[in-house]
């Protein structure tokens, strides 16, 4: 029984694993999982539909579920399909989270008024979106790093608003009561043989009610052209890939073809029939439009479709739930059954890492780029390599240590990334220095692993300070293993650190004309290495032994987290991203917390087990 329960529990969330990748299925008549699949182009990116309502939900309300006015859940496919065909139902929609009691006192709002105290809908905000316009203004005249909590949450209202708005006006402007009727009389007007056209060829004059009419659609087609946030018009034939236009742009280009695109047809038979409640007749135009584009852009449909069943099977979230799993078991172990719920454990780590690998592999796919691109993709890289090497330190230690830290590590990456998810498309465009999957691969990669590698250090050092500490289960065989995993990993932290900064200057020669500039960014990654080789060299020299290499260990967590987002928060360099007050209170408590361990580990002897070497 000891040998079989491991591989039984672990079969039983391989059971549950296979089941989040099952076709999502319509809870209603309607293929909104078809057309979550469309293809769009949006900041550069072709996506689905389906990804474009999820980024969406996720920075107006920091979650990808939405209710409708009567508080019935909906799919964010339904959800965008509002914005773009029934935006008065849209508005009624309470998706714009607000917390800050300064902005909804210039709303004229309570949080009573919203749903959960913090969520409210456009139309509640439309009275007063001037005085946030006002707001945000004099608020983007401060520096960043200044704002204080209303500013940044004003224009940070403001930029949702904006974005919001982009959406909205993506298919058709807000006055449009059924644009596959309107699209049929415009055709009428401009096409050749149309009344309009002969008179314009026998040079007679427009009829004043007719030339209104057509100055009324060219009115529309331009506001739309000018405010769509979504390019939902795919490249003709013979042109570019990235020919995307605008449903506005496509319908202006009409009065010089005489013929309206057949794509903007399909999503105005879309809007007529998702307004009329016509379900047998959505789902026929959804499948022939998706049998179109496969012809002239397979590649395009065939990655939307993958990316659409990427979302819903969300890989993360089920490797971020599998991880907990395995650090609550492997901690267990060492109290109760250490043999079964270790090597539980350690299967359950495997497995998360399983499914996180491919997450990371089809993101690579996908994007067409090496792994790390981004913040949100350094998180990931970072928990997969720590977790990588915690499997390698458990297959030979085997006492349940090297799953509690990979469990705890993978689980604090996969929570940074959700939060970095926040802030829109975690496969975003590459700036154009970045533009080299050459040296993503070679010194982002490289240095992602030092950074993986050096928060795995510090964070087994913690489990020997909070094992020694506060419980009686450090003993000196553990001590000793703990002492070895540091130290080694250490000297990988090193090595990869070390090549990765290297690389990073020859990048900087590459792009900027110098091997090194003293940008924060390039010290972050000097002091990680140069941390690392004060551990080694104290080691090395026996100025400190276990306590003392652990207390270095957790201070080198200090060191890359400085690295990898405080040196983003300066506001300046050639690698800054942006100051975020979110992450600047998280990171300093953070730190402060590893100074906190650093103390404890430097209590006197005899707070410790005796019979340990210090």
């Amino acid at each position: 029984m000891r040998r079989i329960l491991p591989f039984a529990f672990v079969a039983l969330l391989c059971a549950w694993v296979l089941s989040t990748l099952l076709p999502p299925h319509n809870k209603t008549d309607f293929d909104l999982v078809g057309f979550g699949k469309l293809p769009v182009l949006v900041d550069g990116r072709v996506k689905p539909i389906d990804s474009v309502a999820r980024t969406t939900l996720l920075m107006l309300q920091g979650h990808q579920s939405v209710k409708d006015a009567d508080g019935k859940s909906i799919a964010p496919e339904a959800w965008i399909l509002d914005m773009l065909v029934r935006p008065k139902t849209a508005d009624t929609m309470q998706v714009f989270a607000i917390v800050n009691p300064d902005v909804l006192t210039i709303l004229h709002l309570k949080p009573a008024d919203g749903a959960g105290d913090k969520l409210f809908s456009f139309d509640q905000l439309r009275p007063r979106v001037d005085e946030v316009e006002r707001q945000a203004q004099m608020a983007s005249q401060v520096d960043n790093g200044q704002r204080d909590a209303f500013q940044r949450a004003v224009l940070q209202l403001h930029e949702n608003l904006a974005l919001y708005q982009r959406i909205r006006f993506s298919l058709q402007t807000p006055d449009t009561k059924d644009l596959l009727s309107d699209l049929k009389r415009f055709q009428d007007i401009v096409v050749p043989g149309s009344a309009a056209v002969r008179a314009k060829e026998a040079n007679k004059p427009y009829d004043e009610k007719l030339y209104k009419e057509i100055l009324d659609y060219a009115n529309r087609f331009s506001f739309i052209a000018d405010n769509a946030g979504i390019l939902m018009i795919p490249p003709s034939k013979g042109e570019k890939s990235d020919d995307w236009r605008n449903v506005g742009k496509a319908l202006e280009e009409t009065f010089g073809t005489g013929e309206v695109n057949p794509n903007v047809l399909a999503y105005a038979g879309l809007a007529y029939a998702w307004q009329a409640q016509r379900a047998t007749d959505f789902n026929e135009i959804v499948r022939l439009y998706h049998q179109q584009l496969a012809k002239t852009l397979r590649s395009d449909v065939l990655k939307s479709s993958v990316e659409a069943r990427f979302n819903s099977a969300e890989p993360f979230a089920t490797a971020y739930t599998l991880y907990v799993i395995a650090f609550l078991l492997a901690i267990i172990s060492w109290v109760a059954a250490p043999e079964v719920l270790g090597r539980t454990a350690f299967g359950t780590m495997v497995l998360a890492f399983v499914v996180a690998t491919i997450g990371i592999i089809l993101r690579m796919w996908l994007e067409g780029r090496p792994p790390v691109t981004n913040l949100y993709s350094s998180a990931l890289f970072v928990g997969w390599v720590a977790v990588a090497l915690c499997i390698v330190l458990e297959y030979f230690y085997r006492n349940a240590v090297a799953s509690v830290a990979g469990g705890f590590v993978g689980f604090c990456t996969l929570v940074i990334a959700q939060h970095l998810a926040l802030g829109g498309d975690t496969m975003e465009m590459m700036r154009a220095v970045l533009d080299s999957n050459f040296w993503l691969a070679t010194h982002v990669v490289t240095v992602t692993v030092g950074y993986g590698a050096t928060y795995l250090a510090g964070f087994l050092a913690l489990i020997y300070v909070v094992r020694g500490v506060f419980t009686k289960s450090l003993d000196q065989n553990t001590a000793d293993s703990l002492q070895r995993m540091v130290y080694g990993i250490v000297c990988f932290a090193t090595l990869f650190s070390l090549i990765g900064t290297i690389l990073g200057g020859i990048w900087a020669d590459q792009s900027w004309g110098r091997f090194w500039g003293w940008d924060p960014k390039e010290n972050g990654a000097l002091i990680i290495v140069l941390w690392n080789a004060v551990i080694l060299h104290a080691r090395w020299g026996g100025m400190v032994r276990q306590r003392g290499l652990m207390g270095l260990a957790i201070f080198g967590n200090i060191v890359t987290s400085w690295s990898w987002f405080g040196t983003n928060m300066l506001g300046v360099g050639l690698h800054s991203y942006g100051f975020m007050a979110a992450a600047f209170y998280w990171l300093i408590a953070f730190v402060l917390s590893q100074l906190a361990f650093i103390a404890i580990a430097t209590l006197p002897i005899d707070r410790w087990r005796s019979k340990l070497r210090a």
